[in-house]
């Protein structure tokens, strides 16, 4: 194989082996794949709205970024036939990674050593839901009772692609997909794994629906992050996954992105609060830089956690202000887009990183209008082009203070 230059890797973290990323694939509410992703991007079109399938009390006051598709729809979408209890995450995740597998030409080899790694946080909420009512009427066996494992979604994609290989799923709140790329890329780096497949998936329900609205940091309305009056996050549910491959195997025509630098930072400051000083996602982000030697002018876009609640907004400006200075790159949140996919979040968001990457894009915050007065940041609120962009960072800011950064960067032959 040919070799890749990359002149920002002078030093940092000694590693055996760069990480490429060759094939990514996603479903969220703004696109059931890469293209009409981009596309809805590059429009500003919201996949926010009205709660159509979920059947909730609260389908009349909230809005959601829910896939407008069934579960018996999305089982035709992944292909295969009916596995009992299987999830809505799930059937989520299997669509996406089928995807990633496909436009990476990933090819099954014994030779290599193959892992799949997901991360989520609600995947078997949908399920729990199923469980009592089969349970109450049901007099035989329980479908539903083996998907009550959170890490049933990933032995089941893994299954569908054959990988027979390493596996592992990973809980820590929103930034549980970044872990799971963060992971995939460090076992490749470090010669454990020749390839992985990597993200997270979540999806819509009741639990999770309740549960953010108890602590009341929903919006009724389309989120606005970063603004004055922000009220809050609106729940959104998609899967993203990417083919990591060591510079051995990865085929050069086919690498999308390298994955350049990684950090995570626990500030352990509240069950689901950021700490007030920024100081988690600070870490987070200074991490990251150190891994793969550069310096904070050297990223061109960060695309921000911003879920739109006023402890999240603040926290992490405050910390962009403190790594960045007055003048940071320019940065968006793109949950206007999507709703907060939870768990899956950080995948999604990575794709979307990637292809701002890839054509030299900022995509815009949507809903902003007011600066917030603590800071003086503001994000990107138009669609920017022809930006040359070299290193995108990615944020994902978790409950329990768990906080990934991730940095894409682009590959030059």
């Amino acid at each position: 194989m040919n070799q890749i230059s990359n002149p920002a890797l002078q030093g940092g973290e000694i590693q055996q082996s760069r990480v490429f990323i060759t094939g990514m694939g996603i479903v969220s509410v703004i696109g059931m794949d890469v293209e009409t992703t981009l596309d809805s991007l590059v429009s500003s079109k919201t996949g926010l709205g009205q709660i159509r399938l979920l059947d909730t009390r609260l389908k009349e006051k909230l809005i959601a970024g829910e896939i407008p598709y069934t579960d018996e729809e999305l089982l035709q979408m992944a292909g295969i036939d009916k596995v009992p209890g299987i999830s809505r995450a799930t059937l989520l995740g299997m669509i996406a990674a089928k995807q990633a597998v496909r436009n990476s030409d990933f090819e099954n080899d014994e030779k290599l050593q193959t892992g799949l790694i997901s991360g989520t946080t609600a995947e078997s909420m949908t399920s729990i839901e199923k469980y009592l009512p089969d349970f109450l009427s049901n007099d035989s066996r329980n479908e539903y009772i083996d998907s009550q494992d959170w890490g049933f979604s990933t032995e089941i994609i893994a299954k569908s692609l054959g990988i027979n290989g390493f596996m592992t799923t990973i809980n820590t709140a929103c930034s549980s997909a970044s872990n799971a790329i963060m992971l995939g890329a460090r076992m490749i780096r470090q010669g454990r794994l020749d390839r992985a497949i990597t993200g997270g998936t979540d999806a819509l329900s009741k639990v999770m629906l309740n549960g953010f609205n108890s602590l009341m940091i929903v919006d009724p309305e389309p989120c606005k992050p970063f603004d004055d009056k922000r009220n809050g996050l609106n729940i959104g549910e998609g899967a993203a996954f990417f083919v990591l491959e060591s510079e051995q195997v990865a085929d050069k025509g086919k690498i999308i992105a390298e994955i350049t630098g990684y950090g995570n930072a626990n500030d352990a400051h509240h069950l689901t609060a950021l700490s007030p000083d920024g100081k988690g996602a600070l870490l987070a982000m200074k991490n990251a830089l150190e891994s793969c030697n550069l310096n904070p002018g050297d990223i061109n876009y960060l695309n921000v956690h911003g879920t739109g609640t006023l402890n999240n907004d603040l926290s992490e400006a405050i910390a962009i202000e403190k790594l960045f200075g007055k003048t940071p790159p320019v940065f968006s949140s793109t949950k206007p887009f999507t709703g907060h996919t939870l768990g899956s979040s950080g995948a999604v968001e990575a794709v979307i990183s990637i292809l701002a990457l890839q054509y030299n894009l900022v995509f815009p915050n949507l809903n902003f209008s007011t600066p917030m007065h603590e800071v003086q940041v503001r994000p990107e609120t138009s669609l920017v082009k022809n930006l040359e962009l070299l290193h995108v960072m990615s944020n994902s800011l978790g409950f329990g203070g768990n906080n990934t950064s991730l940095i894409f960067s682009k590959v030059e032959s």
